[in-house]
This record gives C-alpha cells, structure tokens and sequence, in this order.
C-alpha cells in the first residue's frame, strides 16, 4: 500500500528519501532520536558481504533502534519480547536512490499473540512513522 509519503507492507514500512546514502544515514539518527528512539546496533551489510564473501553490493545499513520506555513497557508484560527486540531500521541505496524502512511493531506482537501488547506497539509505530515521514 501507498500512501503520499511511505510504502507499506505487512511487515514493514518505507519511502524514498532524498540526498545522498551518508546524509540520509544521519538524518534518519536523527528522526528516530526525536521520537525517543537509540541505535543500539549498526549492521553494515555492505561491509559484512564485500568482507565475507567478496560481493559487491549498494550501501545498506541496519539500524537496531530501541525507545527504552517502550522495550521496558513490552519487557515486564512479556520478559521474552526480547527475542524481537530492537526495532530494525533500513538505510539502503535501490536504483541510486535512497530508502529508509523500519519494521511494522505490530506485525512482531502479532506472533506473540498477547493482546496487551498492541498499545505498546502502536505507540512504536506511531514514532517510527513519524521519524520515517520527517525525513
């Protein structure tokens, strides 16, 4: 689905930004500090193909991006939620264009089955959607 600023999936969410790989990279830090959000882990896919399997391949970064408010909400109702913590955030270059994506909270509390959770994961989609459509 489509809407004027982001493409969405079941699992995800993600628009086409303008600028190049390295501003967007520290652009998207920055919408996603504003809505309460840290990067906790960086995952040069890019980096990790060229150095494990010699492959060439356009910039793509992983951002593992955790709100702790919401991961300590999510974490006393479901000590394992860990298991799909942090929210991940996609910086990649397509086509000589740059896309930022972040997963769909509701589609990981949707595998845990417990209904307490969705507001917490609303509240992460909101933020994420909200850092997504500032850029």
């Amino acid at each position: 689905k489509v809407d004027a600023m982001l493409t969405t999936t079941p699992y995800g969410m993600t628009r086409e930004v303008s600028g190049s790989f390295t501003d967007v990279v520290a652009r998207t830090r920055e919408a996603l500090k504003a809505e309460g959000f840290g990067v906790l882990t960086e995952i040069d896919v890019k980096g990790t193909l060229k150095e494990k399997l010699n492959r060439d391949v356009a910039p793509y970064l992983i951002l593992g991006a955790c709100n702790p408010q919401l991961a300590a909400s999510a974490l006393e109702l479901v000590p394992d939620i860990g298991l799909l913590l942090p929210c991940n955030v996609v910086v990649a270059e397509r086509d000589g264009h740059v896309q930022v994506g972040a997963v769909n909270p509701q589609s990981l509390v949707a595998l845990t089955e417990n209904a307490q959770l969705r507001d917490i994961a609303n509240e992460a989609d909101e933020r994420l959607r909200r850092a997504l459509e500032s850029l």
